[in-house]
């Protein structure tokens, strides 16, 4: 029985020992033109991804090298899938896919020897931006699986999209005030509520009433991550600047003038119930401490959108996409053309 057993698995290990596999490739048709973005990964380190948008084509070769020349790989099928994915780290077990592609690049049969398939996803949806934080993460990537009865050969090949946004037609300042009674009356104004990335907050700060001993005085840039819903919400909260305004004492009637400039912070536009999974939203803190470290503080929510590097051409093109996911009539590709033809 023991020798039996020994040979039985001294087989099963030259089963897998021995038998093909292959290596699989993803190359991007455009990978040498195509921009790349930083990126964090959910260890905290920072890496380069090729850089989508929504509505961008995806397409490329995936090369299936065989390991073993002159041995057979035999399969159940060979596919390529786009998929757009939200994790949250609480809930592992749990993925929800809001995009979700796949095509056919080989029929179940057998590989004689290494091949390379073409692939495309025409004008993708890519919704949200990309996004790793606290909680959660949301990433697009392509995966190619070659099915196989014991154990299938996939690879995974992850890319990075942005969302753009035009700039916002109102964008009011924001006026507020700080006070307690008889002892402290501060009015502060930011020259508007909406920045891009890349944007300046300019601002000023005026002391109508001081009574007490003010030591520092700050603004915070706060990030508030909010995942799950009902009782298992979770709240993050994240500072990711801080700008000292003033170390000392103010006089009544003195104005301080605020510049904080957002390009050099680690910031993402805001994020607003996406997918119903998760919130990404960001405050201007205003806190003043005073000589017996006291503190006290005036919290205003800003939004953070992506302007684009320069206008890009497939705007409208992008808008013309747009449509079409809400109407399915032949007419809309009578309008695709045409927003094509006009690009040209």
């Amino acid at each position: 029985y023991h020798t039996f057993l020994a040979l039985n698995q001294g087989a099963v290990m030259s089963f897998f020992s021995f038998g093909q596999s292959a290596q699989i490739d993803i190359v991007l048709n455009d990978a040498e033109t195509r921009k790349k973005a930083e990126h964090k990964t959910e260890d905290g380190k920072k890496d380069q991804y090729f850089l989508f948008y929504d509505g961008d084509t995806v397409s490329g070769k995936v090369n299936v090298t065989l390991k073993n020349p002159g041995k057979r790989l035999e399969h159940q099928g060979i596919k390529i899938q786009f998929i757009g994915k939200i994790e949250l780290y609480y809930d592992r077990g749990n993925n929800y896919e809001f995009v979700s592609l796949v095509k056919d690049l080989a029929q179940p049969g057998e590989l004689t020897q290494s091949r390379t398939f073409d692939f495309e996803f025409t004008n993708v949806e890519k919704p949200y931006e990309a996004y790793t934080g606290q909680n959660v993460k949301l990433r697009y990537f392509l995966r190619v699986t070659v099915s196989r009865r014991l154990n299938d050969i996939s690879k995974e090949m992850d890319i990075v999209v942005h969302t753009l946004s035009m700039f916002p037609e109102l964008n009011s300042s924001i006026k507020m005030e700080v006070g307690i009674e008889d002892c402290l009356h501060i009015e502060f104004e930011y020259n508007k509520s909406k920045y891009h990335l890349k944007d300046v907050i300019v601002g000023k700060i005026y002391f109508l009433l001081v009574r007490i001993k003010i030591r520092h005085m700050e603004i915070n840039i706060i990030k508030r991550e909010t995942t799950g819903t009902g009782t298992n919400v979770y709240h993050e909260n994240d500072t990711i600047a801080k700008y000292e305004i003033m170390d000392g004492a103010p006089v009544r009637g003195e104005s301080i003038p605020i510049r904080l400039f957002l390009a050099g912070y680690e910031i993402t536009p805001t994020m607003r119930d996406i997918n119903k999974k998760y919130s990404v939203r960001y405050y201007l803190n205003l806190v003043l401490i005073d000589e017996e470290e006291r503190r006290y503080f005036k919290q205003q929510e800003i939004t953070l959108w992506r302007r684009g590097d320069v206008v890009r051409k497939s705007m409208s093109l992008q808008a013309a996409i747009a449509s079409q996911r809400f109407e399915c009539s032949s007419s809309d590709e009578k309008a695709l053309a045409h927003a094509q033809d006009k690009e040209q």
